[in-house]
């Protein structure tokens, strides 16, 4: 199972890429995740929102691999549990389902890459930092792998 985190923006604090690091190298080998940063559309004064959204969703979609479940963070989608998360994880993983999961910039997500996923899921109820969802992210793909292994690191 390969699993794909497309996020907007290059650049991310030292402190999260460590972070997020730190998870998935923890995770087992058959358990690949791979972070693709996909560039930001510069913002200016008369670049309209629509067309700053259009052009990042080209880029994320150029950087989902074909085949997989596309999953978009978006603050309207489904608020999963841990063990919710866990659980869809393991169906993924049992289809040999590989899935992409699409963080957007600033603005959000364009209203067509939303349109195309699969799922769309919440991490927060609060509004978060970018590079915090990619940690956030992170940590629960482990915790996830943590609960479907009996790891002791879950114990909700």
């Amino acid at each position: 199972m390969r699993i794909t985190i497309v996020a907007v923006g290059q650049r991310q604090p030292v402190w999260a890429d460590q972070a997020v690091a730190d998870y998935l190298e923890r995770l087992p080998a058959e358990l690949k995740v791979e972070v693709k940063p996909v560039k930001s559309e510069p913002r200016s004064n008369n670049a309209s929102t629509t067309r700053l959204l259009g052009a990042e969703a080209v880029r994320i979609r150029a950087a989902i691999p074909s085949g997989s479940t596309l999953v978009a963070l978006d603050e309207r989608g489904k608020d999963w549990t841990t063990l919710q998360f866990a659980e869809q994880l393991r169906r993924w993983r049992d289809e040999a389902q590989d899935v992409a999961f699409a963080i957007g910039g600033a603005d959000g997500l364009d209203h067509t890459v939303k349109a195309g996923s699969g799922f769309l899921l919440r991490l927060s109820s609060m509004t978060l930092p970018h590079a915090l969802v990619r940690v956030v992210l992170a940590e629960q793909l482990y915790r996830a792998w943590s609960v479907l292994s009996g790891h002791p690191y879950h114990r909700g």
